[in-house]
């Protein structure tokens, strides 16, 4: 996040965060396409740090999770979320019918995620958890050419909670 607000201890310019099993970094620069969206991340790493503690001291308050780009492979990831946008599909507005409470967004295809390279011998059904994101069975369709995986349970995360109440409460105020 570019401009991070209060406990947001992930990766943002200027912090520094560890590199599961790697080193620390920390962001100097955002690199943006014309569109305004974030295409790249310049960090310096810290090589006194391999394998995940500083000489001096340093405890950074953030752990990431990471796949090397160069040596992972390339998979399709299938999102799922709810299929409803409400509690009690049938409950709806005037000449509409319950079809129209089917959340938009109950699918969302990653077409070019990168995992581990150990991955490429998963079978199909097998189960996987992917750290801090969720549980996955591999599709029966995936190959060891292309892997595909159905997330089955996303995990909690308690920071999409804490900025839906900082939207919130933004939202108070300008009332």
């Amino acid at each position: 996040m570019e401009d991070p607000p209060r406990k947001f201890y992930r990766l943002a310019p200027g912090r520094e965060v560890r590199l599961r099993y790697a080193y620390f970094i920390t962001c100097n620069e955002v690199i943006k396409d014309d569109d305004g969206n974030v295409t790249e991340l310049l960090c310096a790493y810290d090589p006194e740090t391999r394998g995940g503690d500083a000489p001096d001291g340093r405890r950074p308050k953030a752990t990431l999770h990471w796949v090397c780009a160069s040596n992972g492979i390339s998979a399709t990831v299938n999102l799922y979320d709810r299929l409803f946008d409400r509690e009690n599909p049938f409950e709806v507005e005037g000449d509409g019918d319950w079809k129209d409470n089917i959340c938009s967004k109950s699918l969302t295809v990653i077409e070019n995620a990168v995992v581990e390279p150990s991955l490429a011998s998963a079978r199909p059904l097998q189960r996987y958890q992917f750290e801090r994101k969720g549980y996955f069975c591999v599709d029966r369709a995936s190959t060891s050419d292309r892997p595909v995986f159905n997330r089955t349970i996303s995990l909690r995360d308690t920071w999409a909670k804490l900025k839906k109440r900082a939207n919130q409460q933004k939202n108070n105020k300008k009332k």
